[in-house]
């Protein structure tokens, strides 16, 4: 039986709450799971829906659901989200003064309130777990996971604390859900959460919408710049490693007429706010940041994500280009590298006071990365098999659209898997180079390495080069690593009519950098997807967006808050004239039609009577 005030189904919350048609992907299922009693791991791309697979249970279930979150921001951004819509929702943090505090308390105590956001430290400290123990919970929602693990790329030692949730509230559900987990942090989530019973649902790990480009780094504020000239209307991202980085390529951009802010952990707490809600909320702002600027960046129009630096894994990258068109419409992940990037990643990990088992898994995270980087492959293929997902060539990457020079390099492929294959499958690279250099060292000579057929027959070979062979055989299948076996490099299916000679190797001759003097051409404004708008249809559309800024504003929340961008461009489309036509609008749900709805229609209105055609 349905509680009272609820909605009838999770169909009926997603159409009359939240104003979508219809659930995607695995949404349905995981919001099933949960709402039934059931936990879930939740794997799903930035931009597929996590949200709703809680969202919608939280509405469901009776009493109060607990969200964990590790960003304030995202909790202000989210609370703001559902007031919008006509769910009661607040958030615990410690941006909020004593008396604000107090009065989230006394909501929850009273039952006000379907949707408590909190970070993981506030849940654990003073009496709110006590008083959680006390009323009736219906969920707990663990968002961003992959901060649990050690081996991910955000690790919050906090999370780990979290584990007893299922102690102390054992008839509850509980749903951990991230973007990025690869089998070790997808491991560490369910023993440090234990969630050994819970269903595992994992979504594809494409976003077909992004399209990857990959280049030399040469003269990287040049090449910035020519990427970021026909993108001027555009919202973006450009990650750089350092802090003084940062602020050194912001200054830059703005003094070439670009709106670029700088965003590190080393700013004042109020400027980085004040950049974050600048970006939230204007159009065409070029966020120049380190990863500081990371999770809870809910912007759905990024058009592009930037790397000015090379990332430290394949998750970091993944996680950081997913911030790009979460709308689903088009977006570019490009970025710049070079050997001196590689250089000053290893001397991160070998400087870090941590142990040897996390250096090792960090340098192969970061050959995994440098992998994608160097294959001549399709990008999207190679990214999507570090998560184990299989694909064909995406035709939407710079390799598929051009492909590079690739050069035979059968024979140093034989040698370097003859290299795994005689020394056991029992080494990293760095000991396999110095067999196939013939180095004496007293490794090679205690396993007898020096006496095998395959020491020093690639002693013409530098090492380097060797690196970037093992990097691709690893990236293209021919070889694993066993994180398990301190990074020991194991043979493949894929690597046997390579050594038999019945298949040649080729790898990348070079990457080469984006073309020179050609600039692309002015994203085109007058179209929704692949619909080209008329010029009239075209001002319909910027008075929408007017009216939404303006709304925004007025409300004091980011114009993505009010409607999406994909409201709008179904409003133009549709050019409702009357309340019925609103119905089935995307995104706009009950509260919205009430709220919005005869402005809305005024707009199309008046549009129309311009035109003569109401």
């Amino acid at each position: 039986m349905t509680p009272p005030g609820k909605p009838a189904s999770a169909l009926d919350a997603l159409n009359t709450v939240f104003g979508y048609p219809a659930f995607r992907g695995l949404q349905q299922a995981i919001i099933e799971q949960v709402a039934g009693g059931g936990d879930a791991l939740v794997l799903m791309p930035t931009g597929g829906g996590k949200s709703l697979c809680y969202q919608i249970p939280a509405l469901l279930r009776h009493g109060v659901a607990v969200v964990i979150s590790p960003l304030i921001a995202l909790m202000q951004d989210q609370v703001s989200a559902m007031a919008e819509l006509g769910v009661r929702a607040a958030c615990l943090n410690s941006s909020l003064s004593r008396e604000a505090g107090s009065q989230v308390l006394r909501d929850l105590r009273s039952g006000a309130l379907d949707l408590l956001y909190v970070s993981p430290e506030r849940l654990l400290m003073g009496d709110l777990l006590p008083m959680l123990e006390s009323l009736p919970v219906a969920l707990f929602a663990i968002d961003e996971a992959h901060c649990v693990s050690q081996w991910g790329h955000d690790f919050r030692p906090e999370y780990r604390q979290l584990g007893v949730l299922a102690e102390r509230f054992p008839g509850v559900p509980r749903i951990a859900l991230t973007a990025t987990a690869d089998p070790q942090t997808r491991d560490d989530i369910v023993r440090e959460l234990r969630l050994e019973g819970a269903r595992q649902f994992v979504s594809s790990f494409d976003r077909p919408n992004i399209r990857y480009h990959i280049v030399d780094k040469l003269k990287p504020r040049e090449q910035l710049l020519e990427f970021l000239e026909g993108r001027r209307r555009d919202s973006g991202i450009v990650y750089c490693l350092s802090r003084k980085r940062c602020e050194e390529v912001a200054a830059w951009l703005l003094g070439h007429g670009i709106k670029a802010l700088a965003y590190h952990a080393g700013m004042d707490a109020a400027q980085r706010a004040e950049h974050q809600q600048r970006f939230q909320r204007e159009d065409g702002i070029v966020m120049v940041a380190t990863i500081a600027f990371g999770m809870g960046i809910d912007k759905p129009d990024v058009r592009y994500v930037a790397h000015y630096d090379l990332p430290k894994s394949v998750e970091g990258y993944y996680q950081e280009t997913g911030r790009a068109g979460r709308d689903g419409d088009p977006a570019e992940a490009w970025m710049m590298w070079s050997a001196a990037d590689i250089v000053q990643q290893r001397r991160f990990i070998e400087e870090s006071e941590a142990g040897d088992a996390y250096k090792r898994v960090s340098s192969g995270k970061l050959d995994a990365l440098v992998g994608l980087c160097e294959t001549a492959g399709c990008r999207r293929v190679r990214l999507l098999a570090y998560f184990g997902e299989a694909a064909a060539p995406c035709g939407n990457c710079d390799n598929c659209l051009n492909p590079p020079r690739v050069r035979d390099a059968t024979a140093e492929a034989q040698k370097a898997l003859s290299c795994v294959y005689r020394t056991g499958q029992r080494f990293g690279v760095a000991h396999l180079i110095d067999v196939l250099r013939g180095a004496d060292t007293d490794k090679i000579r205690r396993f007898g390495h020096h006496e095998l057929g395959v020491y020093g027959i690639g002693q013409d070979t530098a090492e380097t080069v060797w690196r970037g062979v093992f990097r691709q055989l690893v990236s293209g299948g021919l070889l694993e690593a066993d994180h398990d076996s301190y990074g020991a490099l194991k043979l493949t299916a894929a690597a046997r009519p390579v050594l038999k000679g019945e298949q040649k190797v080729m790898l990348r001759e070079t990457t080469l950098a984006a073309p020179r003097g050609r600039r692309e051409r002015e994203r085109a404004r007058s179209r929704i997807g692949d619909v080209e708008l008329s010029g009239a249809e075209q001002v319909l559309l910027d008075r929408l967006r007017a009216w939404r800024r303006a709304t925004a504003a007025e409300h004091g929340v980011p114009a993505y808050v009010i409607l999406h961008d994909a409201s709008l461009n179904a409003l133009v489309q549709k050019k409702p004239q009357r309340s019925a036509d609103l119905h089935g609008v995307l995104g706009l749900g009950e509260t919205k039609r009430e709220r919005y709805g005869e402005a809305l229609l005024n707009l199309v209105r008046e549009w129309s009577l311009e035109r003569g055609e109401a």
